[in-house]
């Protein structure tokens, strides 16, 4: 080192033997870490093939958007993306300029001392980032420790009220939080201590640059520390810094601190139409779903490590909040558990559950569990990894289905399913029935060519409570000049929840033939009022080549309004919430068209606290309506009717999905407040506004 160029020493405190020993041990903590990385590897290679490779350029750019923006982590919690940006680009800056002395000192320097460029203004430059990051990463990771310990948020929580005490125990991931915590913050405080003793002892002027050590070196001074104390101690700090890098270099692949790693790959390799689009079954498959860890494709391995176990889904999660033994992060958990036992790549805290060599689903994963789910997709869309629990779920349930692991009242609606093409075993010549009172007639889209094909689906075709809203849906578009027709009896369920029941040959065949009766009619686009229906037809249905324009009924709706070719008489002026069905908002990103008719209806719209992709799932989907168990709390139905009501002079509560009206308006009755709060489609306000 010299006063006039701007640089040090690497190793300045340590003799040959001491280099010699460092390297040694380095090279030990890499070891390890390699160990443990190809143990993981060789459990993902365990796996069945997944195309997760198209598109690498698009995948790319968006794991570096994420890392750069960390917008996934900052979405409805911008206190813990804030800290764990600090963190996470703390980590990685100090470790890409550990990077930068190996590449100047072990590559350039043997070649040629001029080649190195660790001096000068680089050095200086290099002392401010690195201490500022430094920094960062402790105020990071304070915030973190303060927020589990100190706020103790529900996400957190470990407890899993639907296993028994002793049934289980988490201490292990509670353990390997704290060191991951505690790890990273000594070293990044032993590596200031070790920065300020270094320049308490040489005191060289450029190194003010180093904003933190600098300062700390003064305050070591003013507490009586001398430069030759300050030497000695340096020897030690040295060591002290480094076995402490190396260890958590070495503890990487067997703690949370994988997740670095895993989550940025599975960031890489994520569906962007997970769960909303499930997967058909597996050529050569002998099972319609999961029956052991052999039918998880290397991807799906992946993302089980991929989960940081932050809870976002556990919170978001309706059937946890309604008292269902379902957390989507501990079936995650479980599910890991039981791959690490199998498969190798284990974490060394992890707990290895008691059942995991029972069967995958309805040991491993209880069956109830699995019931619990209503594939509302929250826990995909909340999770910052991009985890998808949804599909996993849906092939679990295949396997039960196939069993005949399933709710009585479940069997009975698939049997009518099978035999009628609806859940209400209902005569198919019936389901145009709705139409009759009408002083109009709907064309049959299969004899008249139409501009509009409306898919009406069976809750709005059968259910009697909807049949008037069915029809103000027809006076409207009847008003409004558009040009529609139905399939009347050539129509069948879409099988979007059949398909999330995991009853894959029933939704197919339902899928063809419907299908089939597209094909005979003549239509420009389909339109549908059941968001269910919605996003099989949009999502599912070009699987079979069968892709369509497919819009939901509030997005015509509002064309109309800003067209002008609906005729609006008077402005309603009540105050309203608006309840964002999750197969319309959180599936397929239509949250804007019902807000802009109420806003041309006059109505005045104050919102949920959780309200566009963020709503809360009124519990019918998955096939949950069709279920007779209950949980042990409030169902989310009636969770969300007092959401609603939480709003200072609410009048109307309205929905825009036939199954969110018949599971609000039970809602409001079991809640007893009929008088309080009306629960009405979008529609009917619309025909109000019409006159």
């Amino acid at each position: 080192m010299t006063d006039q160029i701007p640089t040090r020493a690497i190793f300045e405190p340590l003799t040959t033997l001491q280099v010699t020993e460092f390297y040694l041990v380095a090279c030990a903590a890499l070891a390890v870490f390699a160990y443990g990385l190809w143990s993981r590897i060789r459990k993902y290679r365990a796996g069945r093939p997944a195309d997760r490779w198209n598109h690498v350029g698009e995948r790319v750019a968006l794991v570096f958007r994420t890392m750069l923006t960390h917008a996934t982590l900052r979405k409805r919690d911008l206190y813990s993306g804030v800290a764990h940006w600090l963190i996470f680009w703390g980590f990685a800056v100090l470790f890409l300029g550990s990077d930068v002395i190996a590449v100047n000192h072990d590559l350039l320097k043997p070649i040629s001392p001029a080649l190195q460029f660790w001096k000068g203004a680089f050095y200086e430059g290099y002392s401010f980032l690195l201490d500022l990051m430094g920094l960062g990463l402790l105020v990071g990771l304070a915030m973190m420790a303060g927020r589990r310990w100190l706020s103790r948020p529900a996400q957190l929580d470990y407890t899993r009220p639907e296993r028994g005490d002793g049934d289980y125990d988490r201490s292990g991931y509670r353990q390997d939080d704290q060191i991951f915590l505690l790890g990273l913050s000594l070293i990044a405080v032993t590596g200031f201590l070790n920065e300020a003793l270094r320049i308490v002892a040489d005191r060289p002027a450029f190194e003010v640059w180093s904003v933190v050590g600098w300062r700390l070196a003064d305050a070591l001074e003013a507490l009586g520390l001398t430069p030759a104390a300050a030497g000695r101690l340096h020897a030690y700090s040295w060591w002290v810094h480094a076995a402490l890098a190396l260890a958590f270099v070495a503890y990487i692949p067997y703690s949370k601190a994988f997740h670095i790693l895993a989550a940025l790959a599975n960031l890489f390799c994520r569906d962007p139409l997970a769960g909303r689009r499930l997967p058909a079954i597996a050529d050569g498959a002998d099972s319609m779903g999961y029956k052991s860890l052999a039918d998880f494709t290397w991807q799906q391995l992946l993302q089980l490590d991929a989960c940081t176990k932050c809870g976002r889904c556990h919170a978001a999660c309706p059937a946890r909040a309604g008292g269902w033994p379902l957390s989507p992060r501990d079936f995650i958990l479980e599910l890991r558990e039981h791959a690490e036992l199998k498969l190798g790549g284990r974490s060394w805290l992890h707990e290895v559950a008691a059942r995991s060599d029972g069967a995958l689903a309805g040991d491993v994963i209880k069956a109830e569990t699995l019931w619990s789910c209503t594939t509302c997709l929250a826990c995909v869309e909340v999770c910052p990894v991009w985890i998808e629990h949804v599909p996993l779920m849906v092939q679990l349930r295949r396997h039960l289905v196939e069993k005949g692991t399933l709710d009585r009242n479940m069997q009975a609606t698939l049997e009518k399913l099978t035999r009628f093409g609806n859940s209400f075993g209902e005569l198919e010549r019936n389901r145009g029935k709705w139409t009759e009172g009408l002083d109009f007639t709907i064309k049959d889209a299969r004899k008249e060519a139409v501009e509009l094909l409306w898919f009406v689906g069976d809750f709005a075709s059968y259910d009697p409570s909807q049949r008037r809203t069915t029809q103000s849906v027809a006076r409207v578009f009847h008003k409004a000049g558009l040009d529609f027709g139905i399939l009347y009896d050539g129509e069948r369920n879409a099988g979007n929840d059949i398909r999330r029941v995991g009853e894959e040959g029933l939704y197919q065949f339902l899928a063809e033939h419907n299908i089939a009766a597209l094909q005979q009619a003549k239509f420009k686009e389909i339109i549908t009022t059941d968001p269910h229906s919605y996003n099989t037809l949009k999502n599912e249905f070009p699987a079979f080549g069968a892709r369509y324009r497919v819009r939901h009924y509030t997005e015509v709706l509002a064309d109309l309004i800003s067209s002008g070719r609906l005729p609006l008489s008077r402005s309603l002026g009540a105050t309203v919430t608006y309840h964002d069905p999750c197969h319309l908002s959180r599936y397929n990103g239509v949250t804007e068209a019902p807000r802009a008719v109420l806003a041309a209806l006059g109505a005045r719209l104050v919102e949920m606290g959780r309200h566009g992709a963020n709503s809360f799932c009124c519990g019918a989907g998955g096939g949950r309506i069709w279920m007779t168990n209950a949980g042990t709390d409030e169902r989310p139905s009636e969770q969300r009717i007092k959401e609603a009501l939480t709003i200072p002079g609410a009048e109307t509560f309205v929905v825009a999905c036939p199954k969110d009206m018949n599971m609000f308006r039970e809602a409001v009755k079991a809640t007893g407040n009929e008088q309080r709060l009306a629960v009405k489609d979008l529609i009917e306000l619309v025909e109000e506004a019409m006159g």
